[in-house]
């Protein structure tokens, strides 16, 4: 059983309060989330801002629009810095992401480390090979892009 890791860096030509203010919103991940993925919040009751200890329930259709439950949790949060959410349930044996946001010139250089174990060890590792690392990357690809048009116009 294999872990694998994704990084993705994007400057955004924005401050760090509204970068904050948007990425530490659990109204906005539905935004942020290819269509395809049918991405739904099912927690009732969301406050406006991430916390440590923030349990987030929510449902995706990854393949073939067969809906999947996953549960993550805010482990970390500092503020306008970074916040960190671990799956508690869901289809991954661990997936912990890393979001961190850093003030520069002009902007904020924001970044995404996630580091997974895919399901059915060694079957797992066939399946990243093949298919969980690229979608991983276009769902990450869209978010890029959704951000981009947000804050770099």
């Amino acid at each position: 059983m294999s872990h694998y890791q994704l990084r993705i860096k994007q400057f955004l030509k924005t401050d760090i309060d509204t970068i904050w203010d948007f990425a530490s919103s659990p109204a906005n991940l539905k935004e942020i989330t290819p269509d395809y993925m049918l991405f739904n919040i099912t927690s009732k009751n969301l406050p406006e801002k991430m916390y440590p200890g923030m349990i987030i329930a929510y449902e995706v259709s990854p393949i073939l629009n067969i809906k999947m439950n996953w549960l993550t949790e805010i482990t970390q949060v500092k503020d306008k810095s970074f916040f960190i959410d671990e799956q508690r349930m869901g289809p991954y044996n661990m997936w912990h992401h890393q979001h961190i946001f850093e003030e520069q010139n002009d902007g904020v250089l924001m970044t995404d480390i996630v580091t997974y174990i895919p399901p059915f060890g060694i079957v797992g590792d066939i399946a990243n090979t093949f298919f969980i690392k690229k979608q991983l990357k276009n769902i990450f690809d869209y978010r890029y892009k959704v951000m981009d048009e947000k804050f770099n116009k």
